[in-house]
C-alpha cells in the first residue's frame, strides 16, 4: 500500500508500533474534542487525482441520481412534533452514487479490503474488530455532487462514518457541523429549529482531496453546502461493522441505489 497511503506519515502497516500507537492516540484524542479527526494528505501526492479519475466513467455514465426532498431526521414524522414544527423543515439532497460492484481493482477498493485499514479505525474507536461489509452495493459508494448540488443537513445512523475526499470543487461543497446539537436523551428539538433557521452557531471545515475523515454524526447535525463551479466534489464514504456479514435489505438497496442487486 505504500504506492496509495502516505505510510511515513500514517504508519498504518506498523500495527502496534510506537509511531502507529501514537498516532491514535491523537485520532483518539482529536474525536474526543471534536467529535471527528482528518489525515490529510492521507493518499500520495499523484494518487488522488488518479483514484478519482478510476470512478469518472461510471460516475458519469452508470451513477444512480439519488435526489429526494427530507428533513434532518430522514423520517417522515415524529411523535413528539407537530408537522409544521420548524426543527421538521424539509430541503433537498442531490448526489450521484456509485456502488463496490462498479469499482473493480480500484484505488478505492482496494484500501477498504486493507486489512489493517479497518484494524486501525478499530483501534481508534475502541473496538475489537471491524470488518467490511458483505454487501456488494453498500459496503463502498462514492458519491458526486455537481454544480448547485448538496448533502443536506441531517444527523448520522451509525456511530461513526469514514470518508475519503478524493475531488474538491472550485467552490462550496464545505463540510458544515453543529457539534453535539442533541444527545441520546435530549433531542433539543429548538436548538434543531435554530440551526435549520440558521441561528445557531456551526463549524465550516473545508477539507483538501486527498484527506481521510471519520466523524461521529450520530448526534452532529451535519450538511455539505452547495457545490459551486463546473468541477465536481467526489467522496468515497467506507463502510464496517463490529460484526462480519453484514448486507443491506433490498429496500434499503433500492432506496439508496435504485436497484437491489
Amino acid at each position: 500500500m505504500e504506492e496509495l497511503i502516505d505510510l511515513q506519515r500514517y504508519p498504518l502497516d506498523h500495527i502496534g508500533s510506537e509511531e502507529w500507537s501514537d498516532l491514535v492516540h491523537n485520532c483518539q484524542m482529536q474525536l474526543a474534542e471534536h467529535g471527528l479527526f482528518n489525515l490529510p494528505g492521507f493518499l500520495v501526492s499523484g494518487v488522488v487525482q488518479s483514484a478519482a479519475d478510476e470512478l469518472k466513467t461510471a460516475l458519469d455514465e452508470n451513477a444512480f441520481i439519488h435526489a429526494r426532498e427530507h428533513n434532518i431526521y430522514f423520517k417522515r414524522s415524529l411523535e413528539d412534533l407537530n408537522p409544521d414544527h420548524p426543527a421538521l423543515t424539509r430541503f433537498k439532497t442531490v448526489n450521484r452514487t456509485i456502488c463496490a460492484d462498479q469499482m473493480a481493482d480500484t484505488t478505492i477498493l482496494k484500501l477498504y479490503e486493507w486489512p489493517e485499514f479497518a484494524a486501525f479505525l478499530a483501534a481508534v474507536m475502541n473496538k475489537n474488530a471491524l470488518y467490511t461489509m458483505a454487501d456488494p452495493l453498500a459496503r463502498v459508494n462514492v458519491m458526486a455532487y455537481r454544480e448547485g448540488e448538496a448533502l443536506n443537513w441531517h444527523f448520522d445512523r451509525s456511530e461513526f462514518t469514514t470518508t475519503l475526499l478524493l475531488q474538491s470543487p472550485q467552490a462550496g461543497g464545505v463540510f458544515e457541523y453543529a457539534q453535539n446539537l442533541r444527545s441520546d436523551d435530549q433531542p433539543n428539538y429548538e436548538g434543531v429549529a435554530k440551526l435549520l433557521g440558521g441561528h445557531h452557531p456551526t463549524t465550516l471545515m473545508p477539507l483538501q482531496a486527498g484527506t481521510l475523515n471519520v466523524f461521529q454524526g450520530k448526534n452532529t447535525a451535519h450538511r455539505v453546502t452547495p457545490i459551486e463551479g463546473n468541477k465536481d466534489r467526489v467522496i468515497a464514504v467506507f463502510s464496517y461493522f463490529e460484526e462480519p456479514g453484514v448486507v443491506f435489505s433490498d429496500e434499503e438497496r433500492i432506496g439508496f441505489y435504485g436497484r437491489a442487486a
